[in-house]
């Protein structure tokens, strides 16, 4: 009986049901933090050869360690630290994090001397707003930035190119794409090298696929970072993918020695997915990870949840561990690609709730994967945020005053970055020999949400032309100089620096981006100096313009611009100063002072002239006259129909606003306690401003009429109409004349 009561039934309607819920249950690792099973923080150290070495680590003898413990001892920790680090309590280490006093590089020292069981356990020590003060201070770049997936289901090139240049054009710096088809993947590679140039140059690409293949693409300078080399907190998920850390070591050097930017994949869920949890919590085996990050040598870690985000999720705790796994990477003075690029919940609460805090707290990439294309074209999984999100960002970055590191795009431009990247790519395949795309397919890619907006595509002409660019083993100087021939020289430019710089290396810092004049920010180039309010990263009055320049922001102008519309419609003269009336049939309706000189439209989209005309009606109708008074020295609707009370001749006054706020009022009552209050203008229509008039007759007839009720509404009405309501009281507050007394006046239509 209970499910079936009105109020469990629209309950249980909701997205948030559509999501997974369990239990804690540390026997599958369905636990966030602090597992019975999480090993004790400890490290022995001894010394051979004038070297030391590591015989215990977190509880388990030398002799006992799997491959990770193994090469976390070795790689992982900063030995000459570690007594100091190791000695001092978990609650100690979790302030020195938190305090605005503390040197972030003396918190960075001391983890370095850490255990993963003794970092996991200090930070779980921190409730979610001091995981976020923590971050403030401990990410590594002084600028956020953030990175979006490319990706659409008919590896379409052109769309590719166009998605990509529309991303970059939003602020983006990191594009990364994906395949539905293997074998496509050059082809996507070099679309969204040629894409990610137009308009704002200096973002990189990469191409996540199998990692020979995305190490070969990159190689030959298609691409210009990595960070799909996933790594795990348990030694048997490294055994089921057939790696180990140390092969993914080599990986990561081949990346490095190339000039290629990489930083590896973990996110806590991982294991628990894959069955080899071995009943520690999520934060513990996450904790792992990013220790084995640090070991590695990679510039950073894509963590946050990512694909397992769904198990986190599930638990209690869940959104503080993921949030607490990018403060893991920060404390390890790693670079922190925070998440967010998986779809948490089909409840947009969640899923902004998910986002919000590493918004605030800033991260070197607030979303390693925004969805920058719709959900149903996001080749790697639904992202948590996806292009009709994109305002819903934008405005939340202009809510807070946070720099999320993208920007609103006029439409004209968006189409013009599409239009050359398309037309772009369409050069390069005709010029190299690759695939002959017609212009009608450009101008549907320019015009196109997603790939579900084009034709059927042409999925052997990519397969064809990826295949033509393995066999011919084309390389960024063969797109470069193709884009020369075809006219298409600034891009050309733009991959000739983004290649030059990785000769340079200076991509290769520690959270290194490029900005649009490929100036590198990094760790070293723009470090992070948060210590406290009014220090650290703050926009600059350039960006911040940037930031509060949404596309839906109106100056009061044109909030009341379609006041103009209607102007005139009415005419109002004056005949003389107000008098008391004597007609027991008589009511006064109060005009406000701006109706009829600069308000003509009510906030419900009725004229002035129509709302007066209803109003009126209804008093006929019930047998009493209508007396039109203007009150010149107040803006108050309920001082407005008092003075109408007190100047009719049955007592009994309505006011009216000019955007449609109106009420019946009586003389002997307080200016605060009407008769009936219509406040909610926008929700007014012209049968119930005739219905008030009615109302208002009957109580000068001396009957007790049934009040008026709106019905409520369940969209945002004052978020909507806030704004222009006051845009219109400024109208009413420049037509006021205080100290003058109310006057009669006559309106005609």
């Amino acid at each position: 009986m209970a499910d079936e009561l009105g109020r469990f039934r629209v309950l249980n309607s909701k997205p948030v049901n559509l999501d997974g819920f369990s239990v804690p249950d540390a026997a599958l690792g369905l636990v966030a933090m602090r597992s019975p099973h999480d090993p004790s923080p400890s490290l022995m150290i001894q010394w051979s050869g004038g070297a030391p070495y590591v015989t215990e680590l977190d509880g388990k003898g030398a002799a006992e360690f799997d491959v990770i413990d193994e090469f976390i001892a070795r790689y992982g920790i900063d030995l000459s630290v570690a007594e100091e680090a190791m000695a001092l309590d978990d609650v100690t280490l979790a302030r020195m994090a938190v305090d605005i006093n503390v040197p972030r590089a003396e918190v960075v020292r001391l983890i370095g001397g850490t255990t993963p069981a003794k970092l996991a356990r200090v930070i779980a020590l921190m409730s979610p707003v001091e995981m976020q003060m923590a971050m403030a201070k401990m990410r590594a770049r002084r600028t956020p930035s953030n990175q979006a997936h490319v990706t659409n289901q008919l590896d379409d090139p052109l769309l590719i190119a166009a998605d990509a240049a529309s991303a970059v054009a939003y602020g983006f710096r990191e594009v990364e794409t994906t395949v539905p088809v293997l074998g496509d993947a050059p082809s996507n590679a070099v679309a969204l090298l040629i894409g990610s140039q137009v308009g704002t140059p200096g973002a990189m690409a990469q191409c996540s696929i199998e990692e020979a293949l995305e190490l070969r693409l990159g190689l030959r300078g298609l691409t210009s970072y990595a960070e799909t080399i996933s790594i795990y907190g348990t030694e048997q998920v490294f055994v089921d993918g057939d790696d180990t850390p140390f092969s993914k070591a080599i990986l990561t050097s081949a990346y490095a020695s190339r000039g290629l930017k990489m930083r590896v994949t973990s996110g806590g869920g991982a294991e628990v997915l894959m069955g080899a949890a071995e009943k520690c919590s999520i934060l513990y085996l996450e904790s792992r990870c990013v220790s084995l990050a640090r070991a590695l040598g990679s510039q950073g870690v894509q963590n946050g949840g990512i694909d397992g985000v769904g198990v986190v999720a599930s638990v209690p705790d869940g959104m503080k561990e993921l949030l607490a796994e990018n403060l893991m990477v920060m404390m390890r003075d790693l670079e922190s690609c925070a998440g967010n690029d998986n779809l948490i919940s089909e409840s947009d609460i969640r899923r902004s709730a998910h986002t919000l805090p590493v918004l605030l707290a800033g991260a070197d990439f607030i979303f390693s994967g925004f969805g920058s294309i719709p959900r149903y074209d996001n080749a790697f999984a639904l992202s948590n945020f996806n292009s009709d999100d994109m305002d819903d960002f934008l405005v939340l970055q202009r809510d807070w005053g946070a720099d999320g590191g993208l920007r609103t795009v006029t439409p004209q431009h968006l189409e013009s970055v599409r239009r050359r990247a398309a037309k772009a790519v369409q050069a390069v395949y005709r010029d190299l020999g690759l695939a002959d795309y017609d212009d009608a397919r450009v101008e549907e890619v320019v015009a196109a949400n997603g790939s579900r907006d084009l034709p059927a595509g042409h999925p052997k002409m990519v397969a064809e032309a990826a295949a033509s660019i393995e066999a011919k083993q084309l390389t960024v100087f063969d797109v470069i100089a193709s884009l020369h021939r075809t006219g298409y020289v600034d891009e050309a430019e733009a991959i000739t620096t983004l290649t030059r710089e990785r000769l340079r290396g200076d991509q290769l810092q520690t959270s290194a981006i490029f900005d649009d004049e490929f100036r590198v920010l990094s760790k070293l180039t723009d470090p992070n100096d948060y210590t406290g309010p009014a220090t650290g990263y703050a926009p600059t009055e350039q960006r911040r313009a940037e930031i509060d320049a949404i596309r839906q922001a109106r100056s009061g102008a044109e909030l009341t611009a379609d006041q103009d519309e209607h102007r005139g419609h009415v005419t109002v003269t004056d005949i003389e100063p107000a008098k008391q009336g004597s007609d027991p049939r008589e009511v006064c309706i109060g005009l406000s002072p701006a109706w009829g000189r600069s308000v003509w439209l009510s906030l419900c989209g009725l004229t002035i002239g129509e709302v007066l005309r209803q109003i009126s009606a209804g008093l006929e109708e019930e047998g009493c006259i209508a007396r039109t008074v203007r009150v010149r020295s107040t803006i108050d609707v309920g001082l407005i129909g008092l003075t109408a009370a007190r100047l009719s001749g049955s007592g009994i006054g309505i006011g009216l606003q000019g955007k449609g706020t109106a009420l019946i009022h009586r003389r002997d009552l307080a200016p605060l306690a009407n008769l009936e209050l219509f406040s909610v203008a926008p929700l007014l229509t012209a049968k119930m401003y005739r219905e008030l008039g009615k109302n208002a007759a009957r109580h000068a007839k001396g009957m007790a009429p049934v009040p008026i009720f709106t019905g409520g509404t369940d969209e945002s009405i004052s978020a909507r109409y806030h704004a222009r309501a006051v845009a219109l009281v400024a109208l009413e507050r420049e037509a006021s004349e205080p100290g003058q007394p109310p006057m009669t006046v006559r309106v005609e239509n």
